[in-house]
């Protein structure tokens, strides 16, 4: 076995749809462009970074597969890609199941405790 070959297996990893989101910013930028497709200038104008820092991100989402880039005339249009944002809300909707069943079983729980309490006087 390579000494360096996990290392090197991180390096060619395709980023995740979750790296994408882990970042505020990152997070922020998405919620910029889910109304309209914009530039880095414009986005950048958003944020208190420059638009170099902003550029980053966008590949960083890019890379996510999160937005797409479009050329018009001389400038580059970033836009969300929604069916990833739904592989996002689809691996949560294993969790918010599993939370609102709990949820269900508590309110049944306060319920039986609530019957069981004795009469103030």
């Amino acid at each position: 076995m390579q000494p360096f070959g996990c290392i090197l297996a991180l390096v060619d990893m395709k980023r995740d749809v979750f790296q994408a989101i882990a970042d505020p910013t990152r997070r922020a930028i998405i919620a910029l462009i889910a109304m309209q497709a914009m530039t880095p200038n414009a986005l950048a104008q958003h944020f208190d970074s420059t638009r170099q820092a902003v550029s980053k991100h966008l590949r960083i989402l890019t890379e996510c597969e999160i937005v797409t880039q479009e050329q018009k005339g001389r400038e580059i249009y970033y836009r969300l890609e929604i069916d990833k944002m739904k592989e996002i809300d689809e691996w949560l909707e294993q969790y918010r199941k599993i939370w609102e069943a709990r949820y269900e079983q508590l309110g049944e729980v306060l319920e039986v405790m609530k019957k069981q309490k004795p009469a103030r006087k």
